[in-house]
């Protein structure tokens, strides 16, 4: 039972044939001194209860010797992997971490990463394994085997059979990374393990990305139905720690709660305390929105197995026929920094010319491959890769790109993904967002309102309409009602604290403001300030000075009409007092009725029936 939950990661990096001899035998002799001499640290990060903020257990993680290549459990694992130590090595990872709980005298659970091989090791269906546990003073049942994916899983038979006589010996089971390993779901199903962790990416940024966080609450949903409980990992915000909370997430781990050390925290600090004690709830990221990022490009990422540039034109031929989906083949330097790519059907076309063969078999990879490649940072979000493919020309459509972190390979994508997503991402916004400002619509709208219902949260619900705008249609044009639609949506974004008030465009000149913040009555006197500001240069100065103007209704008759105003309704919502979304948008649009009777830039307050 080892500790090695990235170290999957590496074996899509680099090829074991990219290294050279020198560097092989020097790996391979640090590897056996830190087996030998047991040169391992044991690292544990808190694992908490987010409702209560107690501390469950840890999960313990390994170190080999600092300033060395084989300080990363990355690379200490993958190398021990090469040289078939891997069992070996983790047999002592097991023995370090349990030691260390141990001598720490560490409150709760201890969860041990360990890889289907080690899983399913003979040597380990023994009786020795409790009686080591117990000679050095833990409860087995205080246990979690954290079961990495390293490799596909094909024998689920034997590896329930596994987890049952583990059960027996009082050791608990727990999935890790789930969605980003082989076949997680389907060990999900087939195990039922105690616990289930969901990997990092799809916690990280989740305050910005509906996608991550609609996959992130469908996992809850399953949670709660198989009495599994799920541990949402590489936690490393506020934001992201008060999303996973509002989705009813059991547990928690990550940078934002505490960071892994050699003698790990046994207490929380004051900002994850005041963060779980917090009665407010967050506000989803929306679709599309006009302050929201589009995703990263990490979304399109192909973490393929680069080739080497000191490599020659056989190797390429062989990695395409190894593996025939491979449309471009990364280059890349000795250090991992990208140097071109090599596009398969343009390779084979060279090949294809009279003596083409002959020409370029032995020659080195980088004479055919295109030199001046799009190379993007994982941070770029897929609306500004959209523009940079298109200034780059067309050849990158086909081409695709590479994506690094901090210059350094990671992956590539493809055109042709890039534009599927941008594709479905239009396609969703138009389904959950006003497309004149973005802003979310009826159905998030009413989905906020059942959120702030089932927590019992004391919020205000302000409607906004403006008045006399038929007219001004009539008279400026309909351009000019959509550009006033957009400044009202600019000005409700901009007094709000969009972290926990909710704006949302119901329609028309029809907006929602379910507010948070206890300053909402300053918030919304201060709008109604801005709006009757930005509105005045919409009108001639004829009309300014007369306040109104005339125009002609549908009788033919010359009407007068006085200038575009605001006004908003608010309702104050006490926990228990109401039931539904309906009724609130109802109790909501009563008082902007009332509002809309007084003339100007109006805020109507109901105060009836409140105690």
């Amino acid at each position: 039972m080892s500790t090695h939950a990235n170290a999957k990661r590496f074996d899509k990096t680099f090829i074991k044939d990219s290294l050279s001899d020198n560097l092989q035998g020097e790996l391979l002799s640090q590897l056996n001194e830190i087996i030998e001499q047991r040169k391992l640290t044991a690292y544990f990060q808190p694992i908490i209860c987010i409702p209560t903020g107690e501390i469950i257990g840890y999960e313990g993680l390994i170190r080999g010797p600092s300033n060395t290549p084989l300080h990363s459990p990355v690379y200490i694992f993958h190398t021990a992997k090469q040289y078939g130590v891997l069992l070996e090595l983790e047999h002592l990872c097991r023995q370090v971490v349990l030691e260390a709980f141990g001598q720490l005298n560490l409150e709760g659970k201890l969860f041990l990463n360990t890889s289907p091989e080690c899983f399913l090791d003979p040597s380990f269906w023994t009786e020795d394994t409790v009686s080591y546990i117990r000679s050095i003073g833990l409860d087995p049942h205080r246990i979690v085997i954290e079961l990495t994916e390293s490799q596909p899983i094909h024998d689920y038979r034997l590896m329930l059979e596994a987890a049952h006589y583990y059960r027996e010996l009082g050791l608990e089971v727990a999935i890790d990374d789930l969605g980003e390993g082989f076949s997680s779901l389907r060990l999900w199903l087939e195990l039922m393990p105690e616990y289930v962790k969901i990997d990092k990416h799809f916690i990280q940024n989740i305050n910005q990305d509906p996608i991550k966080l609609q996959f992130v609450n469908s996992i809850q949903q399953i949670a709660e139905n198989s009495n599994s409980l799920i541990i949402a990992e590489g936690i490393e915000t506020r934001p992201e720690f008060m999303i996973v909370k509002d989705l009813g997430i059991a547990c928690g781990q990550g940078y934002f709660i505490a960071r892994p050390e050699p003698i790990p925290t046994t207490s929380l600090s004051v900002n994850v305390i005041n963060s779980i004690s917090q009665k407010q709830i967050q506000v989803y990221p929306s679709h599309n929105g006009v302050n929201q990022k589009t995703p990263p490009v990490l979304k399109l990422l192909n973490t393929l197995t680069p080739i080497l540039s000191e490599a020659d034109n056989t190797e390429v031929i062989r990695r395409f026929e190894v593996d025939p989906t491979i449309e471009i083949l990364p280059v890349v330097n000795q250090q991992g920094i990208p140097l071109g790519l090599i596009n398969r059907h343009q390779f084979y076309e060279c090949f294809a010319r009279p003596f083409g063969r002959e020409l370029y078999h032995k020659k080195p990879c980088t004479i055919l491959m295109e030199s001046a490649p799009l190379i993007v940072d994982k941070n770029i979000d897929l609306c500004d890769l959209s523009d940079a493919m298109v200034a780059a020309g067309p050849k990158h459509l086909s081409n695709g790109f590479i994506v690094t972190d901090h210059g350094v390979y990671l992956g590539v994508g493809t055109g042709h993904g890039l534009m599927r997503e941008i594709t479905q991402m239009q396609i969703t916004a138009a389904r959950y967002a006003n497309p004149l400002t973005f802003l979310p619509g009826n159905v998030p709208i009413d989905q906020h309102i059942d959120r702030l219902l089932k927590n019992q949260i004391k919020f205000c619900a302000c409607y906004c309409d403006l008045d006399s705008f038929k007219p001004f249609n009539d008279v400026y044009g309909y351009r000019k009602g959509d550009e006033i639609i957009q400044i009202i949506a600019q000005v409700l974004q901009q007094v709000c604290d969009l972290h926990r008030d909710f704006v949302g465009h119901i329609g028309g000149d029809d907006f929602l403001i379910l507010f948070q913040s206890p300053d909402w009555e300053h918030r919304c006197k201060i709008a109604l300030e801005l709006f009757e500001t930005k509105i005045k240069h919409f009108f001639k100065p004829e009309h300014l000075k007369q306040n109104g103007y005339i125009s002609i209704n549908r009788t033919g008759q010359k009407t007068s009409h006085p200038l575009v105003t605001m006004s908003i309704g608010a309702v104050q919502i006490e926990p228990g007092k109401f039931n539904s979304h309906h009724e609130i948008s109802a109790a909501a649009a009563s008082a902007k009725t009332q509002a809309k009777r007084k003339v100007g830039n109006t805020l109507f307050i109901e105060r009836r029936n409140q105690s």
